[in-house]
């Protein structure tokens, strides 16, 4: 055997009750492993039996082939999992041969099956009250991650987790839910501030009604007004303005809109993408703006109420939604003078479902302008001024050139954010929430405020689901809520009688909760994951600066997760890519449903001039195409629409939803049955069934409706949220 075996590098010895483990290393590579028993006798403790084993079974060797092997070992090496006891009777055979033996720390987990790995304090990894080493650590931890069905990226970060804390526990606990903050800390995006050479307010060419307002608020400009002051905003010059969350972009709009609507030079539109934002915003402009202009709001659920004169075409200022002027100018109705457009929100360019139709609308809305100062008779009459906004545009300078606006892009953050992954399943997911929620309002700031969050969930159902469960008073906010019932959420949440609000993703997009905690009960908006910008805008809304030392930003993932089995990937999967992926550019993308729907609008807007409106579209539109479908669907007579194609268009109907439609009308069908049709051709609409009774914290109590009732009123809701036209 000793000739066998030849020299040995290190032989390690571990002590196994009543005998000892035996492993032979040479080259990092075990030569053998055997089983030795030791034996009393006169001159001391000597081996007994020696069996080295081969396969499954062992073959009994010499005793003294222990004692050759031994001498020929560069070194001998006990493990410090042996006890005292069989450690000295060890040492002391081994003495009686003039060996020597120092005792180590390993891994139990390889020092029981024979392997030789000692360990340090930079590689040992706390397990069950003792240490391992990494690599049975990684298994150990993988054996774990292949119960809870874990991705392969977020099993990378786990080990890269536990090659960081050298815990073992720690990391496994992770997956049920435990918030470890050393542990679920993904990153920092740190403060970032650009220098800027701030404007002085007084030093402002605004109008006194304007500058009065400005002189009661700030001294000076925040660095994103100022360079947009310094780029031309007060000049009539176009801009795309690409900054933050909270750092000012809104009221670059509004100095640029009310001072040349004082100057004369037309009325103003902010334009935003959800019912919910132009409602929120018509009432600021009201009571800040209200005693210099008249203000008035474009929305289609006006209409469906019944009570469309609150829209005054003749008013100085217009909020509306994109669909809600969008729709005046498919029916043709005069918006008269318009001096400044802002587009807020213009990110939603890249959106696949509604992209297109903001598209159409910066289109149309541009001819019309153009039209209204080519047919003035003075010769002074000025352009229209175009603003865009955005927090998250992954291409700005590329977008720019295609709005043909001057680009004003500021990377400042406000105040840090942290970054937060944990996992949970989904019964998990609320005691987490509750958990997080309850400590941030605990916490107060250096300025005096509370923490307050908003979680962002993916359905209306859970919105109501997951307030119910919160500890502290928290409210559910969604679209489906009537617009007095948001206000007073908002109203409380501003006066930190809320510790929370959960709502839907739907309404990340300048909803304003001065929160210092986002929390994502999910990662999708509906049945679709979020977008890399989505996911940021939502993100933004932690912390600001005039609230909070810093933002936090919570990711609760369930490992191997989805909500629909078209979704890709799963949810532990989206979340790593979301926060470590960049923003995707704005690509506008046509395929013949969306290309059908733009051409037809830019036709029933413009006739004969269709063409001029699809080619200022951003994104490349294959109108030849569309004119032939429209001519094969009888919604274009030559260049004008028919009858059929006028209510298609007025109504925003795709193709296939209006021959649903119209089929079930010839038919003489049930209108019940022709609206089912309807939504049968969209069943992965998720809110279509969010009809849930609504539970709300003290001040918010609702009177009990009957079930019947509240279904009708939640499905009135849903369609005027929707802001269908």
């Amino acid at each position: 055997m000793s000739q066998q075996v030849g020299r040995v590098e290190a032989l390690f010895v571990h002590g196994m009750g009543d005998e000892y483990l035996v492993g032979a290393i040479r080259d990092g590579t075990r030569l053998f492993r055997a089983r030795l028993e030791l034996g009393t006798t006169d001159a001391g403790p000597r081996p007994a039996s020696f069996r080295i084993q081969e396969g499954s079974g062992e073959e009994p060797r010499s005793p003294d082939q222990f004692v050759e092997i031994a001498r020929r070992a560069d070194r001998i090496r006990i493990s410090e999992q042996t006890s005292r006891r069989d450690r000295t009777a060890l040492r002391e055979m081994l003495s009686g041969y003039q060996l020597d033996a120092k005792t180590v720390r390993t891994c139990r987990y390889c020092a029981s099956a024979g392997r030789y790995s000692p360990i340090t304090s930079e590689t040992a990894i706390a397990a069950d009250g003792e240490t391992i080493c990494p690599d049975c650590a990684r298994t150990e931890l993988e054996r774990e991650l292949a119960h809870h069905e874990v991705s392969a990226t977020a099993g990378d970060r786990l080990q890269e987790l536990l090659t960081e804390v050298q815990d073992l526990e720690r990391v496994v606990n992770l997956l049920s839910g435990h918030l470890d903050p050393d542990l679920t800390k993904f990153d920092e995006m740190s403060a970032t501030t650009e220098a800027v050479d701030p404007v002085p307010v007084g030093e402002l060419d605004l109008q006194p009604g304007m500058r009065e307002l400005l002189d009661d608020r700030f001294e000076t400009l925040l660095p994103v007004q100022s360079l947009a002051v310094h780029g031309g905003a007060l000049d009539g010059e176009d801009q795309l303005v690409v900054s933050a969350t909270a750092t000012g972009k809104t009221l670059i709009g509004e100095m640029a809109g009310i001072d040349r609507l004082l100057r004369g030079e037309g009325k103003m539109l902010f334009l935003v993408p959800l019912v919910a934002l132009a409602n929120q915003k018509y009432e600021d402009f009201s009571d800040e703006y209200g005693h210099l202009a008249d203000v008035t709001i474009r929305v289609g659920a006006s209409r469906v109420r019944g009570d469309g004169e609150r829209f005054d075409p003749d008013a100085d200022i217009v909020v509306g939604t994109y669909e809600g002027i969008d729709h005046a100018l498919r029916v043709g109705q005069d918006l008269g003078d318009i001096g400044t457009v802002v587009i807020d929100e213009v990110h939603t360019l890249e959106d696949d479902d509604r992209g297109h139709r903001l598209d159409g609308l910066i289109a149309r809305l541009k001819g019309h302008c153009d039209d209204r100062t080519q047919s003035r008779d003075d010769d002074g009459a000025t352009a229209t001024q175009w603003l865009y906004l955005s927090a998250t545009v992954g291409n700005p300078r590329w977008l720019a050139g295609r709005l043909d606006a001057n680009l004003v892009e500021f990377e400042e953050r406000p105040v840090p954010i942290e970054r937060h992954v944990t996992f949970a399943d989904s019964q998990e997911k609320a005691r987490v929430a509750n958990e997080l929620v309850r400590r941030e309002f605990d916490r107060e700031s250096s300025k005096g405020y509370r923490g307050q969050t908003i979680v962002f969930t993916n359905s209306r159902r859970r919105c109501h689901e997951l307030s119910r469960k919160l500890e502290y008073d928290a409210a559910p906010y969604h679209a489906g809520l009537d617009y007095s019932r948001r206000k007073r959420v908002e109203r409380m949440f501003a006066d930190q009688d809320l510790a929370a609000v959960v709502t839907t993703a739907a309404l990340a997009a300048g909803v304003d909760f001065p929160a210092s905690q986002v929390i994502f009960d999910s990662l999708a908006m509906g049945i679709e994951w979020l977008t890399v910008q989505e996911f940021h805008q939502m993100l933004g809304r932690a912390g600001r600066p005039d609230y909070h030392d810093r933002g936090v930003v919570y990711v609760l993932v369930e490992p191997d997760g989805s909500y629909h089995s078209s979704m890709p990937g799963s949810e532990d999967e989206t979340a790593f890519k979301l926060l470590k992926g960049e923003m995707e550019p704005v690509a506008m993308r046509y395929d013949e449903t969306s290309a059908v729907e733009e051409v037809l609008a830019n036709i029933t807007v413009a006739g004969g001039g269709a063409k001029g409106l699809t080619d200022r579209m951003v994104g490349e539109v294959p109108l030849k195409h569309a004119v032939g479908k429209l001519l094969d669907y009888g919604f274009i007579d030559g260049l004008e629409p028919t009858p059929l194609g006028r209510a298609v268009t007025r109504h925003f109907l795709e193709p296939g939803v209006a021959f649903t439609m119209l089929d079930g009308i010839r038919s003489g069908a049930d209108p019940y049955d022709v609206v089912a049709d309807v939504e049968l051709r969209d069943e992965e609409d998720e809110e279509a069934d969010d009809r849930v009774g609504e539970q709300w914290p003290d001040g918010l109590e609702d009177p009990h409706r009957p079930e019947e009732e509240a279904d009708r009123e939640d499905e009135r809701r849903d369609f005027e949220s929707h802001d269908h036209t």
